[in-house]
């Protein structure tokens, strides 16, 4: 819908013509039937022309074509309580504020409903964000709704100019910061929340995303200590407990964090909430059987967690049983239920149909729950392919003579890279079973330096990645290269060498490689059908969004091997391959293979990976702290009938993904 028709709409409706507007819609969507704008504002037009059935129709389909549309939720709420349907209305307008904080209309219908049913207190504990929106100024209520919206440019261009008019509005530069974060330019956010506290150093809200960005730059110990300084302020505010436990398990200190969980659930019994944050403490720990216990927990305290049932289902050992399946296919059918939570029941329900060899509706269930993942992404695989192309067509063999050796000579980087769920969790484990070889996690640094990097002077603007590379002097490398070392030390134990497991990182191996000419590269490669199908079926934390539709991971593999073989021909024999399935057949030589290319001596322990004892934060995790099985290689052939999108989508990576010798 362009812009004149949605203002032709919303004039008719302000002026209450709603069967005017509703005959814009309606023509419109002869056009285009499932423009989910165009069908939101005719569900409106219904509601107020009294037509509730039309309506109710309009927002069903609504859900099935954009899950994610924040607005149907409230709309939700607004034709239960023209119903007077109050305790549904509820419900609806506390899952819009959920999703987008900025709803003041679902804040206020609420506090209404509230005092009018009777529930002062319920009420009462509501008003305080109500009254913060209103205290706002307006173009900071629109940027915040345009960050729930994902309208991440908009934001930007609209908080930029408020701040260019009130240069130090505290609320303004949190904002900004939350904008930049999404952009993953860390260094600006953190600049400005460092700012905005100086200003105001006690400003709560400010802190807490200082906290979580600390965290999400990995300098875990700074989060720690800022999530203590507010819990020194409040000792028993349950919310900073649960925070400093969180930030307490990302310095690995799991006893301290299990027990400020514990302080938590004494004031708050049964949260679900905090009891699967201590199931993934107990899980990360490893000890599967207490985190089992507590995931439960979680589900008895609050049968529709989401959360809860994936994180068992993740634990990839587990088996549910029969009850469980039967209650989750109950929970998962409940129109009432949030998108992300039948997101997980949908990826939980896939994993127990599939060990219970229900293929066809194992597949059914991860193929619902990956479009709902897709219908909230922007992802375009065609940007991924320019940009791969670009990456060949920028590093090229000149520019790799021009800068042979000539970044930070530091050996200590071994990089593990490829596709998720092709076996790099495997190798990260046995080469950190070695006594000079430190693993670590997939850490952000590379991914960091690349935005910084690609952006221009606003947080969205421009892309001088990859281009920039070639413009970029040798003394700028070398210092990017001094500034990783420096900068990843923290997460080191004192070996000689350390591992950077982003997988990602493939992408980059032209810049990682002019700024660390000796940092050894890993490329953790399996059968693109078994990688491609694994990671479908695997709900990531975030990113990956390639993962979404099987034509779009097949698309993201096929560019994958064809970047790599590019990177083998520019940097000959400086890039591994280890493919998965031959560490499977062939265990022990391929470990003699993988430590004899970083330089390392035959330890024992390698091949005895199983008992390394330390934290493993990936879906992984259990299956590393086993020894190694056969069963996983083929596993994806059982969904064979459903992979045709995949094969297509591969192309002639099908059979070609190993590299030429």
């Amino acid at each position: 819908m362009d812009q004149a028709e949605q203002r032709q709409i919303q004039v008719a409706m302000q002026e209450r013509r709603f069967t005017d507007a509703l005959a814009i819609c309606s023509h419109h969507l002869t056009g285009q039937p499932k423009d989910p704008d165009a069908i939101f504002l005719r569900a409106v037009c219904h509601r107020s022309l009294r037509r509730y059935q039309q309506a109710r129709d309009d927002l069903a389909l609504l859900r099935q074509l954009a899950p994610g549309h924040i607005r149907a939720l409230q709309e939700e709420g607004h034709l239960y309580r023209a119903q007077d349907n109050l305790e549904a209305a509820l419900i609806a307008y506390a899952k819009a504020t959920q999703a987008n904080p900025a709803l003041m209309a679902s804040w206020k219908a609420q506090i209404e409903i509230l005092l009018a049913t009777g529930r002062e207190e319920q009420a009462r504990k509501l008003r305080p964000h109500f009254e913060y929106l209103l205290s706002l100024p307006k173009p900071l209520v629109t940027v915040m709704d345009y960050l729930a919206e994902g309208k991440l440019l908009k934001a930007e261009e609209l908080c930029r100019k408020f701040l260019q008019a009130v240069p130090h509005h505290v609320e303004g530069m949190r904002l900004l910061a939350q904008i930049g974060a999404r952009f993953s330019v860390f260094d600006d956010a953190e600049f400005l929340l460092e700012s905005a506290l100086a200003f105001q150093p006690d400003n709560i809200l400010v802190r807490m995303d200082y906290v979580q960005l600390l965290r999400k730059r990995q300098k875990f110990e700074m989060a720690q200590q800022q999530a203590l300084h507010l819990l020194n302020q409040q000792p028993d505010n349950p919310q900073f407990q649960s925070l400093y436990a969180i930030e307490c398990m990302q310095t690995g200190d799991y006893d301290r964090a299990l027990a400020y969980f514990d302080k938590v659930l004494e004031q708050l019994p049964n949260d679900p909430i905090t009891l699967t944050s201590r199931g993934h403490a107990l899980k990360t720990k490893g000890d599967s059987d207490a985190a089992i216990d507590s995931y439960r927990a979680a589900l008895t305290a609050k049968a529709p967690h989401g959360e809860a049932w994936y994180s068992l289902a993740n634990l990839k050992t587990f088996r549910f049983s029969d009850a469980d399946i039967t209650e989750m296919t109950r929970q998962v059918a409940d129109a009432q239920l949030m998108v992300q939570d039948q997101t997980y029941l949908y990826f939980a329900l896939g994993k127990a149909l599939e060990d219970k060899q229900d293929f066809a509706g194992s597949f059914d269930c991860y193929r619902q729950g990956n479009n709902l993942k897709k219908a909230q992404s922007r992802y375009k695989a065609e940007q991924t392919t320019e940009e791969f192309k670009r990456q060949r067509q920028v590093v090229t063999p000149e520019l790799v003579a021009s800068l042979q050796g000539r970044g930070h000579r530091a050996p200590d980087p071994i990089f593990i890279v490829g596709l998720p769920r092709a076996g790099s969790t495997l190798i990260e484990q046995i080469l950190s079973s070695h006594s000079q070889v430190d693993g670590t996690l997939e850490l952000p640094n590379i991914l960091s330096l690349v935005h910084s990097i690609r952006r221009g002077e606003r947080f969205g603007e421009g892309n001088h990645y990859p281009s920039a590379l070639a413009e970029i002097s040798a003394e700028q490398y070398a210092a990017y290269g001094a500034d990783y070392i420096r900068d990843t030390q923290v997460h080191r134990q004192g070996a000689r060498y350390f591992i950077d497991k982003m997988p990602n990182n493939f992408r980059h191996i032209g810049l990682i490689k002019f700024m660390l000419p000796n940092a050894k590269i890993i490329d953790a490669r399996r059968h693109p059908m078994a990688c491609c199908f694994s990671g479908y079926k695997q709900l990531f934390a975030e990113g990956q969004e390639f993962t979404y539709s099987l034509e779009d991971i097949g698309n993201y593999y096929r560019d994958y091997v064809a970047l790599m073989n590019y990177w083998r021909r520019v940097f000959p024999g400086q890039i591994l391959h280890v493919q998965y399935e031959d560490v499977v057949s062939d265990f022990d030589n391929q470990v003699a293979r993988i430590l004899d290319y970083c330089g390392l001596v035959f330890e024992p322990r390698c091949l005895e990976f199983y008992k390394t004892d330390r934290a493993v934060r990936t879906a992984s995790s259990e299956q590393v702290r086993q020894p190694l099985y056969k069963s996983g290689v083929d596993q994806w052939k059982n969904f064979d009938p459903h992979l045709e999108p995949l094969r297509v989508a591969l192309g002639s990576a099908l059979t070609d993904y190993r590299p030429s010798t």
